[in-house]
């Protein structure tokens, strides 16, 4: 069990537990410290002791690094008693991990994209899982890393199932379904690869914008109906509320990668672009040729079309509802190809009964996978759905895929998050309210990073000459070790086979992204 013994009132402690802590970076088996130790005297928790188990004897040379949760370490006779303290982990940022960690892709069943990649360094496995509830207990006890795609969320209490998971990487740039802080406060990097199929969503973006207006799909379904439209009349009946592009104005919410790429898009077949994005710095517009909109209001009352293209989060849920849809322009276009949960989907459906909206665009939905026999949308008019595949295309899905294997490849070789390249949650990491902040003044050399973050008053050190008094947390543990060890100079890590290097890491995404 990694239930958390603590409980309310105070815990009776039994004596202190000489402990010799031996410190090793767990990367291919490269020592950090040579082979000193320091002397740990931990006092434990009546409450603890039947939740502190003997996991397996090893020699010292394999300390620590093959316990991702390894938190103590007793040394006795020469072997090496490798104890897990099962509880709420500290977060981490940096330390020894198993020398082949595993890997799972959540919510897939394909691994050879990332194989290639991984191979050497760790043991990639799948589960096809669209919820925790499907997720083998080996992955949740051991997976160090975890790739997935949109269909599988990780709520805080998802996370806490995980017990020895330091990274997330979500296959593509959105990562609304995981719970950023929640990971940040358990220790888990979040990674996202916000470059993929930014070319792919434009194109699609841009596809439905011409779709509306043009009125290809109604006019399609016309003719499989077996609509004739051979005289004007006819064809002025199929093709009813078809419009001329050049010279309406189109309306972007977020001017991202994607948000730039339609923008760009939109110009070349006449549009008049117009933008709102209140997280984007000054002058942006100018370099593009667009138009900035102070306020939201203000892009919604000049926007003959608008366009969503700004992530989830908990300040624009239902962006667009029954009181901004009624601050658009009569018979506006709404295209949506960035999350679900932008659009109230009930206020949408009735401004489309209404002719509010003339036509509205989705590749995203509230609920997902979407289906036009359920829903407020199902009787909805003019109104075309496709099944959150605007991202896709064969090249945008194995880029995605091999650039979050590369990015579990630093998680596994290099430090979190310092050697992340898209780490989401990396603030929160670094300022987890709970744990004790690391002063780098206070960092030993040989430290090169890799510490743990412990609660206040967990660890006392028993510098020469006697037990001292209470620790205050995990400046006293570096203080000791500080006072204890000779500096030792390692000769630099050499790259495992197929590892980039720093420059070649970053080849892949320009500069200004």
């Amino acid at each position: 069990s990694h239930s958390d013994p603590r409980g309310e009132g105070e815990a009776s402690v039994s004596p202190p537990l000489p402990l010799n802590l031996w410190l090793s970076s767990g990367v291919h088996g490269s020592k950090m410290f040579g082979s000193h130790c320091c002397r740990l005297y931990i006092p434990v928790p009546v409450e603890y002791m039947k939740y502190i188990c003997n996991v397996s004897v090893f020699k010292p040379v394999h300390l620590l690094g093959l316990f991702p949760n390894c938190v103590m370490s007793c040394v006795l006779n020469d072997t090496v008693n490798v104890m897990s303290f099962l509880g709420i982990r500290p977060p981490i940022l940096n330390g020894p991990m198993h020398p082949r960690p595993l890997v799972a892709l959540l919510d897939g069943r394909d691994c050879t994209v990332e194989m290639p990649i991984l191979k050497d360094v760790a043991t990639v496995a799948f589960c096809d899982a669209q919820s925790t509830q499907e997720i083998h207990e080996k992955v949740l006890n051991e997976a160090v890393a975890a790739l997935l795609y949109h269909t599988i969320t990780l709520s805080r209490d998802d996370l806490e199932k995980f017990k020895g998971l330091r990274v997330i990487v979500r296959i593509g740039s959105g990562f609304d379904n995981v719970d950023v802080k929640a990971a940040a406060e358990l220790g888990i990097a979040v990674c996202n690869v916000p470059a993929s199929s930014v070319e792919e969503t434009a194109d699609t973006s841009l596809c439905l914008i011409l779709n509306l207006y043009r009125r290809v799909t109604w006019m399609h379904q016309a003719l499989r109906e077996g609509t004739r439209a051979s005289s004007v009349e006819q064809i002025r009946e199929v093709a009813g509320g078809a419009a001329r592009i050049r010279g309406e104005t189109l309306g972007i919410i977020g001017l991202g990668r994607v948000g730039q790429a339609v923008a760009l898009r939109a110009k070349a077949f006449g549009f008049g672009v117009i933008f709102y994005d209140p997280y984007l710095p000054d002058g942006v517009e100018r370099s593009l040729g667009l138009q900035r909109m102070a306020t939201l209001q203000d892009l919604l009352i000049h926007s003959d079309c608008v366009s969503l293209h700004c992530s989830l989060n908990e300040h624009n849920h239902h962006l667009i509802n029954d009181f901004t849809i009624k601050q658009m322009r009569q018979g506006a276009f709404l295209v949506n190809t960035s999350r679900g949960g932008l659009v109230d989907e009930k206020a949408l459906a009735q401004a489309l009964k209404e002719g509010r909206i003339r036509g509205a665009a989705l590749d995203v939905h509230e609920t997902e996978p979407f289906s036009f026999s359920t829903g407020p949308l199902k009787d909805a008019p003019n109104l075309i759905c496709t099944p959150h595949t605007s991202w896709y295309s064969e090249q945008a899905s194995v880029e995605a895929r091999e650039e979050a294997a590369r990015e579990v490849r630093r998680a596994i070789t290099g430090r979190i998050p310092d050697s992340l390249k898209n780490c989401v949650n990396k603030e929160y990491l670094m300022a987890a309210s709970q744990w004790p902040s690391m002063e780098a003044a206070t960092v030993h050399p040989e430290l090169n990073g890799a510490t743990y973050r412990f609660p206040p008053g967990l660890i006392n050190v028993a510098a020469a000459g006697g037990l001292p008094g209470a620790g205050t947390g995990v400046d006293s543990l570096v203080s000791g070790m500080a006072h204890g060890i000779t500096p030792v100079t390692h000769p630099p890590h050499a790259p495992s086979p197929g590892q980039p290097t720093k420059a070649e890491a970053d080849r892949d995404i320009p500069s200004d992204q």
